[in-house]
């Protein structure tokens, strides 16, 4: 029994793997760190500077990272389009908007991974559009659509506050409220 321990002991050191094929780290190299100096140091050092400057504050915005793009292998009537930071919501409610314009042949829509947050829309158009102009016409029309919702819902729920019953319920709530203070 223990010369078959030694032969897998042997065998799981040949199999493990060079550290050169491991990722690299997300630290600088130490030469780089001694180049750039301490970050904390050069901060100490300025004495009197504001480190809320408003003109810092510009400077060091990011810009938005682009949440839409074609992903690789579409054509001009077939695209896959990526979107980041989007699920199921946009997804179902895109595909449904795009799939009435006639001009589309197929959409669908997946989400990769649970745990990632992005969501990939595949739109096949007839050969009287391309797919992008297809994704730009669902999403002005799935805006409209929201606005007509909005719309009526604010407009029901102001006719609904200035019934009487719920002027009297009102009324009662800060009397209620006035008492218990």
């Amino acid at each position: 029994m223990p010369g078959r321990t030694k032969a897998r002991a042997d065998e799981a050191e040949e199999a493990d793997i060079s550290m050169d094929d491991a990722p690299t780290s997300a630290q600088q190299p130490a030469e780089e760190q001694e180049e750039d100096g301490n970050a904390m140091q050069e901060d100490q050092s300025e004495e009197g500077s504001n480190p809320f400057d408003e003109d810092d504050e510009e400077e060091e915005e990011e810009e938005e990272q682009q949440r839409v793009r074609i992903l690789p292998g579409s054509s001009e009537t077939a695209a896959s389009f990526e979107f980041l930071k989007e699920g199921h919501t946009l997804g179902n409610a895109l595909r449904f908007i795009i799939m009435k314009n006639p001009d589309v042949e197929f959409c669908a829509y997946a989400i990769p991974h649970p745990s990632e947050d992005k969501m990939n829309l595949r739109i096949q158009t007839y050969d009287t559009t391309t797919a992008a102009a297809a994704l730009a016409k669902g999403l002005q029309d799935l805006e409209d659509l929201c606005d007509v919702v909005a719309d009526e819902f604010w407009a029901t729920r102001e006719k609904f506050e200035a019934t009487p019953e719920q002027a009297r319920k009102r009324e009662e709530e800060e009397e209620r409220r006035a008492a218990a203070a």
